[in-house]
Parts: structure tokens; C-alpha cells; sequence
């Protein structure tokens, strides 16, 4: 892999000359600086990002971390964070935590010590004292302190519309299933929603939870549906929940939705080519996603932002499984 110096020495000038081409300051003649362009084509010299920054003291990398980017949800969101940082010449690092708090906690680490510009983060562990103001940072789901900003979809209004359109769909007696996460998140919202507006409308339901993360699915679900065989309906905290929800049930000769009506959260299954197509509580997500870096940039630029959480409206969406 070439370098700042194989380029000065095929250009034929200094290294503080390639440097100053390189981050477009201080005045280089137009011959030099053609000179040293084509150098760095010729050797397809990639600059060091992280050093760069260092010198320069100012960063155009943003970090971006995931508890998993193998879940279509976080997929979707990094795909519009990338695209939104993009528009104003940022590039984003990918720190895909695997949600395990130590992974979290050395990237944190990592990511003061590089000196990015910002950071934006999913965890739902708690690593709070371990979260530092130094680096402007927005939160999605999960509220630190009252300086970290928060951007979420409206999950509380989420569960009270899953509830309505269950009912409406025909269940006498939903449920609730999900899994709790160690510290509080938005997510949890969810439940709430679900649970106030079966009492609102007089409906009798069921909550049925695990510690997150869910080891085990088999057991998850043959336990859920052998403790509540009765319900026939059910809501999801996730449509990856809901998704494994109807391959268990269906094991056991339920069907869906003639026997159970399933709603998820999220929106990931957007092509019909998903069968059944869930009907699920759609999350706003590309909007979530350049509303959180917008957000970023203004903290970024110092300014102070008028909330602490930014809650975006979810839509029902139709499927077939309701």
C-alpha cells in the first residue's frame, strides 16, 4: 500500500506539499498540484482518514453504532444514515456492537480517542457512565442523560393502535409479547400503549415477556403458547418476534390469521415477495434517520437543540396476517 511519502517522491515535491493538496489548504501552484493528483491516481493512495483528522483537528467521520447489522430494522436505518451524512461530505464508521456491553464499551473508547466528529448510537445496555459529552452524540430508542439527545418513532401511540386494529380485526383477548431489555428504551413504550388502551376500551389481554436477549425460541414460544393457548391475537415488540411467532404457531396446527390475528413493529417486510406480508406498526425510518443527523450537525456545530427526545408518528400497515 502506497504512501504520503511515495507520493512526494513520485511528484517530486515535499511531503507538507502532498499534505496541503490532500486537505485543500494552504496556496500549491495549479502545475503542482497536478502533479500531485496524478501521483495519487497513479498510485491510488488512499489518505488516512484518522490521521488526517487529527492534524487537521476536525473530523468528517461520523460513527454509527449498531446492536446488529444482520436485523433488517438496523439495515434500513444505516443505509439512510449513510446516505444523509453523504450529502454533506461525511463518512460513516460502522461499529456493529453484536449488543454485547463490553464490545460497546471499547468502541466508545476508540471513538474518543480517533476524535470523530459524532456519534449515533443504539445500545440497550447499560453503559451509561461510560457515555461522554466531549463527542456530540443522538441517541435512537435509548435516553442517556437529559444532555444526549434522543430520536424515536411514537412507540407508546404504536401499542394503543396495534390494540385498535386487533380488536377491530376480530381478537377477544390479545397479547403482548416481547422480551426487557436491562435499561429503560422507548421500545418499552410499546407494551405501555398496548396495555393502556386495552383498559381503555375494557379488552381482556395478556403481557408475556423475557429478560432480552431471548436464548432460547423454542422454549420462548412452546411456553407462550401453552400458558395462553386461548389468546387470538397477538402484538409483537418487533416483527422478527412476529415473523418467529407464526412459524411456532403454525408448528402446532394454529393458523394465521383464521385462529390469530399478529401485528408487528418495525415495517421491515416491505415486499410482497414475504408471505405472509405481517401487518405490522410501521416505523418512520428513513425520516428518523435524517432527522438524527441533522440533529448531529447541529450539536456538531455547537448549537443547542430545543428537546431532549424527537418522537415521529407511525402508520398501520395492512398485511395478511390480521
Amino acid at each position: 500500500m502506497s504512501s504520503i511519502k511515495d507520493v512526494a517522491i513520485l511528484a517530486g515535491v515535499a511531503v507538507g506539499t502532498v499534505s496541503r493538496v490532500i486537505n485543500k489548504s494552504g496556496a500549491v501552484k495549479p502545475a503542482t498540484r497536478r502533479k500531485v493528483e496524478e501521483a495519487i491516481q497513479e498510485l491510488n493512495y488512499v489518505p488516512n482518514e484518522i490521521a488526517r483528522n487529527f492534524k487537521m483537528r476536525k473530523s468528517k467521520m461520523v460513527a454509527l453504532m449498531l446492536p446488529s447489522i444482520w436485523h433488517p430494522f438496523f439495515s434500513e436505518l444505516a443505509y439512510y444514515i449513510e446516505d444523509e451524512l453523504d450529502l454533506e461530505g461525511y463518512k460513516l464508521m460502522l461499529c456493529n456492537s453484536g449488543g454485547k456491553p463490553e464490545k460497546e464499551l471499547y468502541y466508545l473508547e476508540m471513538l474518543q480517542q480517533n476524535k470523530v466528529a459524532g456519534i449515533v448510537g443504539i445500545t440497550y445496555n447499560d453503559i451509561e457512565n461510560n457515555v461522554s459529552n466531549d463527542i456530540p452524540i443522538v441517541s435512537i430508542d435509548r435516553h442517556f442523560n437529559k444532555k444526549i439527545t434522543c430520536v424515536t418513532s411514537d412507540n407508546y401511540e404504536g401499542g394503543r393502535l396495534a390494540l385498535r386494529e386487533l380488536v377491530k380485526a376480530g381478537a377477544r383477548k390479545p397479547a403482548f409479547i416481547g422480551s426487557v431489555t436491562s435499561v429503560y428504551s422507548e421500545t418499552m413504550n410499546r407494551r405501555e400503549g398496548f396495555i393502556q388502551e386495552a383498559k381503555t376500551m375494557g379488552v381482556e389481554y395478556v403481557v408475556y415477556e423475557k429478560p432480552d436477549p431471548v436464548e432460547d425460541d423454542d422454549a420462548y414460544f412452546d411456553e407462550l403458547l401453552k400458558e395462553h393457548h386461548d389468546v387470538d391475537g397477538v402484538f409483537a415488540i418487533t416483527d422478527i418476534f412476529a415473523a418467529k411467532y407464526i412459524e411456532r404457531a403454525g408448528r402446532q396446527g394454529i393458523r394465521v390469521p383464521e385462529d390469530v390475528k399478529v401485528i408487528g413493529y418495525d415495517g421491515i417486510q416491505d415486499h410482497p415477495y414475504f408471505h405472509p406480508l405481517l401487518s405490522t406498526i410501521r416505523q418512520p425510518v428513513e425520516e428518523m434517520a435524517r432527522m438524527t443527523i441533522r440533529l448531529l450537525y447541529e450539536k456538531i456545530e455547537g448549537k443547542d437543540l430545543e428537546q431532549q427526545v424527537y418522537r415521529l408518528p407511525v402508520t398501520f400497515r395492512q398485511g395478511e396476517t390480521t
